[in-house]
């Protein structure tokens, strides 16, 4: 018998995988967990009925959130990842020697056990002595934090359910005061493509401009996110993605990648013209609210 599992975009639209084998599934107290083997995909790890991760495309996620901010700040000791408890984006930092402190705050702890042991090589970073791990919510842990970090990446799933205060104006104010004069942060921006998800899009693009003297978005072609096209946003106290890109600095870390190159980087900040004016009506939006 045929097993596939499907995940819709939109009330009309889904993705459908076939799968070989359910591996696991569990409810801990924020989410239900299953990981599935496939053909195409290798594992993926679902969440709450929603991919989360397969093991084909989560490297290009991990890649992008990681090597554009390193390329761009020439100086990172001090890294904080909000959410990331399948261990990826901590483990693609800990490449970088110069990096004295990874944190990572995670209020799930059974992401973290789920994932160590179907996603192995996806976690090994989580034991690099660098890296310290915080099971508690992020709003909580940045209510304390002041002018520390270099790098934030807001690495939650979803701005829904019990990671919905990462998507807030309050939670983008709060990273803001826990960033260095110079500190970067960079998080998920979804999916333009489909009606359902554009306003998500505005609505995000507002709350960071707002706050940010300097805010971009990006793109990376991730094949199980929604219309496999995905948005970052970059945000920074001072250096921009592009004027502030230093591509030979980069080179010289000799970092193995599957999907950035420093090439990509610049061509990643070369959005589609739907997507620049839905990113420029918002910008024209707020100055309209401070002329007022």
């Amino acid at each position: 018998m045929e097993m596939w599992f499907s995940e819709y975009h939109t009330p009309n639209v889904k993705l459908t995988i076939r799968t070989d084998s359910q591996l696991y599934t569990g409810q801990s107290d924020y989410q239900r967990f299953d990981v599935v083997r496939t053909q195409e995909f290798g594992k993926m790890l679902i969440s709450d009925g929603e991919i989360v991760f397969s093991e084909a495309d989560e490297f290009i996620y991990d890649e992008m959130v990681t090597h554009v901010p390193m390329a761009v700040h020439p100086h990172v000791r001090k890294v904080l990842i909000f959410g990331g408890g399948d261990g990826g984006v901590a483990t693609c930092f800990t490449k970088y020697p110069e990096i004295e402190e990874i944190t990572l705050v995670e209020p799930d702890e059974q992401m973290v056990e789920v994932c160590r042991k179907y996603f192995p090589e996806q976690t090994v970073g989580l034991d690099d002595p660098r890296v310290h791990i915080y099971y508690q919510d992020g709003l909580r842990f940045l209510r304390s934090v002041q002018n520390e970090y270099d790098i934030i990446v807001n690495d939650s799933t979803d701005p829904f359910g019990h990671e919905e205060g990462l998507f807030t104006t309050e939670f983008y104010g709060m990273c803001y005061k826990a960033l260095k004069d110079d500190g970067i942060i960079v998080y998920q921006h979804g999916s333009p493509f489909y009606d359902l998800e554009e306003e998500a899009c505005r609505a995000m693009h507002r709350k960071v401009y707002k706050i940010f003297p300097v805010s971009r978005v990006y793109q990376a072609h991730i094949t199980t996110c929604s219309a496999g096209y995905w948005l970052f946003g970059f945000a920074s106290k001072k250096y921009h993605p592009l004027a502030d890109f230093d591509p030979e600095r980069w080179k010289k870390r000799n970092i193995e990648t599957g999907y950035y190159t420093t090439h990509l980087h610049i061509g990643a900040f070369m959005l589609p013209k739907y997507v620049e004016d839905l990113l420029e009506e918002e910008e024209n939006r707020m100055r309209s609210e401070r002329r007022v």
